[in-house]
């Protein structure tokens, strides 16, 4: 980094804005949403900017991302709630176990991971399947890790790397990156680093320790679904296949009528909207669910998918913040010198983020506003944006600790202890993260 390129005041600036909302979150436990705002007038405000001003930056922010995150992420709510409790994500799971038998479990875990985690949050989905979990822990006498860890890493990758899942939309957005590039990047960095992180760590962790499932309660049944793989897969692969066939046409296909058809199509709002509707009749209104009952949970995916929203908007806030007062083009000639250095410090500060204050969301959200700042003035590739979204994801995976909620949802639904956590779960995303970083990097020289 060239000292020369770096003015004092907005670099300071940027700095205690950073410190700035890290403390209103660890100390004061002010939510991450007013912490953005509130940090994003302090840079402002220290950088020179008239006041005014920073109050439009922040409309402009605010408004410029919202307009596309926001109904993605809220058709995103709306069809992963429906798989949810359609008993949707149950299903495919028992059809990959049944298909692939007892002795490729961990594997049938590892896909079912990557595959449900596309529409349903990452909780909500392991929520789900622990009890499938439970079940082949007790059937086969091996250690719950064996089943556990691959699918915690199927679901970790898939919510970290691959749309429609809220982090990498937002992070796409905020970049400018093709949806579609970074769905298929997402799958060809995801497969490699969830099989490292899965089911080749389960082996070794279940030979290490043996963790056995809790005991069945009384009278308590395992669950039984029934499975309906191919309509599933049908309507999880749908908006996916459809926004990968409009990126895919930008290039291979002249303008015409074909290439309008699958630009509209496969734009992220049709194809959401068309899962939306399969979702709602195949497995709403035909798996016996009233239309009154299907409009209620509709209703209720919403409001977490507001906070995502705002979070995200705060994110925009903070970028535009950085781009108008300059600091965004101050860290991009620092940082202009070689392909490497915003990809190093995308990870870097996404995972610095993650690791200070849990949740993977923010740390996404925070580095990506950072990021897009410093790439404003450089010349990346529409793969290469692509890439950098997830090399975002990645450092916003690694550490998990005790400070994010799902270290702690890992360590009760499994029995564990503190440090077996430490043990398994950090590791796990840790070993996710970083060699999905190495995957990225080697690709980001190669497009």
């Amino acid at each position: 980094m060239d000292i020369l390129m770096i003015d004092v005041q907005l670099l300071s600036a940027v700095l205690v804005g950073i410190a700035i909302l890290l403390f209103l979150i660890l100390y004061f436990k002010i939510q991450a949403f007013l912490a953005l705002l509130i940090a994003s007038i302090a840079v402002g405000l220290m950088s020179g900017m008239e006041p005014v001003s920073i109050m439009d930056s922040m409309k402009n922010g605010m408004g410029n991302t919202l307009g596309f995150v926001a109904t993605v992420v809220g058709l995103g709510a709306i069809f992963g709630t429906i798989l949810e409790h359609s008993g949707a994500a149950g299903s495919l799971a028992t059809v990959l176990l049944s298909k692939m038998g007892e002795k490729r479990a961990p594997w049938a875990m590892t896909l079912t991971g990557f595959v449900i985690a596309i529409p349903v949050f990452f909780d909500v989905a392991f929520i789900i399947l622990i009890p499938l979990i439970y079940s082949l822990q007790r059937k086969s006498g091996k250690s719950l890790y064996l089943f556990a860890i691959p699918l915690l890493a199927g679901l970790a990758a898939t919510h970290s790397f691959i749309p429609p899942t809220p982090g990498p939309v937002a992070v796409a957005d905020i970049l400018g990156a093709d949806l579609g590039m970074v769905i298929l990047f997402g799958f060809i960095v995801g497969l490699p680093a969830v099989i490292i992180s899965g089911p080749l760590l389960a082996k070794r962790l279940a030979k290490e320790t043996f963790i056995a499932a809790p005991p069945l309660k009384d009278n308590a049944e395992e669950v039984k679904l029934k499975p309906n793989l191919l309509l599933v897969l049908f309507i999880i692969a749908t908006p996916i296949v459809l926004i990968v066939l409009n990126t895919l046409s930008q290039t291979w296909l002249d303008d015409g009528l074909i290439k309008s058809w699958l630009q509209f199509f496969g734009h992220p709002f049709s194809s959401l909207i068309i899962a939306n509707l399969m979702a709602w009749y195949f497995l709403g209104i035909r798996s016996g669910f009233t239309k009154e009952s299907l409009a209620e949970m509709s209703t209720k995916s919403l409001a977490p998918a507001g906070i995502i929203i705002l979070l995200t908007g705060a994110g925009g806030v903070f970028k535009q913040i950085l781009m108008d007062t300059g600091a965004g083009k101050m860290l991009a000639d620092a940082f202009a010198e070689n392909l490497s250095s915003p990809f190093i410090f995308a990870f870097i500060m996404a995972a610095l983020m993650r690791v200070a204050q849990g949740s993977a969301t923010v740390a996404m959200i925070t580095s990506a506003g950072m990021t897009a700042a410093l790439i404003s003035s450089a010349s990346l590739s529409p793969a290469q944006l692509a890439l950098l979204v997830i090399a975002i994801a990645s450092g916003a995976t690694v550490l998990s600790h005790v400070n994010d909620s799902g270290f702690w949802l890992i360590n009760r639904y499994l029995g564990l202890s503190v440090k077996q956590t430490f043990k398994s779960w950090t590791v796990m995303t840790t070993l996710l993260g970083v060699s999905g970083f190495v995957f990225t990097l080697i690709l980001a020289y190669f497009v």
